[in-house]
């Protein structure tokens, strides 16, 4: 599985991991909800289970993602601070081409 991310979200996704409730986990990218051709996903804190992959990623960041979860292979993790401060996560190997803002 592969997983992507731009410098503002690995600067983020690192300031969660070295916080307290950071301790001992490790992110997690998750479907929210699915719309037929396309997913909404978002990120936590967790640990993984046996039914997940730790997936490197170019940012020196392990995301865990569910190997049972097609749309998760292949998923983009950005964050922007304009024009709101937020993460965008998106699947481009798997979606038309709506970008959504959570």
């Amino acid at each position: 599985m592969k997983c992507k991310m731009n410098r503002n979200a690995a600067k983020v996704l690192h300031k969660m991991l070295e916080s307290e409730e950071g301790e001992g986990k490790m992110v997690r990218v998750f479907i929210t909800h699915m719309h037929g051709d396309h997913a909404h996903y978002d990120v936590k804190l967790d640990t993984p289970t046996e039914h997940d992959e730790i997936v490197k990623t170019d940012k020196d960041i392990d995301i865990i993602l569910d190997k049972r979860e097609e749309f998760l292979d292949g998923v983009w993790i950005k964050y922007f601070y304009v024009p709101q401060e937020g993460f965008e996560i998106n699947n481009p190997s798997k979606e038309g081409s709506g970008h959504h803002h959570h």
